[in-house]
């Protein structure tokens, strides 16, 4: 995954270098090939659609690994896919907060496969993961073609388990201060090398080509 990361910043940094009317950024990105560090380039997220359909399966069981698409338990009981969806939204506007001035906006479109963090049992005994993945696009925020196509992105985390999860509970790091940052880390770096595939590539390019500047 590095290395394909490598190689589509790479594919950017060539394409966008013969566009003068594009704003770029240098990033320390490690390639294989010393002395050729391509312009990465700035993007800012302009607006953000999440979803998180309702036939995704909450499970409440208070088991080691119940079966569902949702397990949550870092809210007071209620609407586990609003609940969800707030987590991502309050994750995204981290990530929007750190938006550089001149950066090409783009809007974000996420859609939740799975958010399994872990039960109470799982929690104040052995830890575990907390197994997140979603899919994310890329798009125009004027003519709202896509950038970057749909592609998963797996956001797994470690789970605190027994003292360590007490401890970390009375720092404040709860299970959703945790979880909330580590999503905005995953966005910011997804959007930091974005493109999944070489066909996205190409269209990441033109679509940069005529997106606006903030």
């Amino acid at each position: 995954m590095k290395k394909l990361r490598t190689g589509i910043m790479l594919a950017i940094g060539l394409g966008l270098s013969a566009c003068g009317s594009i704003d770029t950024a240098s990033r320390n990105i490690p390639l294989d090939v010393p002395q050729m560090v391509p312009a990465a380039p700035v993007v800012a997220v302009a607006d953000y659609n999440i979803k998180v359909s309702r036939s995704l399966r909450v499970s409440e069981a208070n088991m080691y690994y119940p079966m569902g698409d949702i397990v949550w338990r870092g809210d007071a009981m209620g609407d586990r896919h609003t609940q969800v969806a707030r987590i991502f939204q309050d994750s995204l506007t981290r990530v929007q907060a750190k938006n550089e001035e001149g950066a090409l906006p783009v809007v974000v479109d996420v859609e939740l496969i799975r958010f399994h963090a872990l039960t109470e049992k799982t929690r104040y005994t052995i830890g575990g993961v907390h197994s997140i993945a979603f899919n994310m696009t890329v798009r125009n925020p004027l003519t709202g073609d896509v950038i970057v196509p749909s592609h998963e992105v797996k956001a797994n985390l470690r789970g605190y388990g027994g003292n360590r999860a007490i401890t970390a509970e009375r720092q404040g790091l709860t299970q959703k201060v945790r979880i909330t940052q580590h999503l905005a880390n995953v966005i910011e770096q997804e959007l930091a090398a974005p493109g999944s595939t070489p066909e996205g590539v190409a269209e990441l390019v033109a679509g940069l080509e005529t997106a606006p500047r903030g």
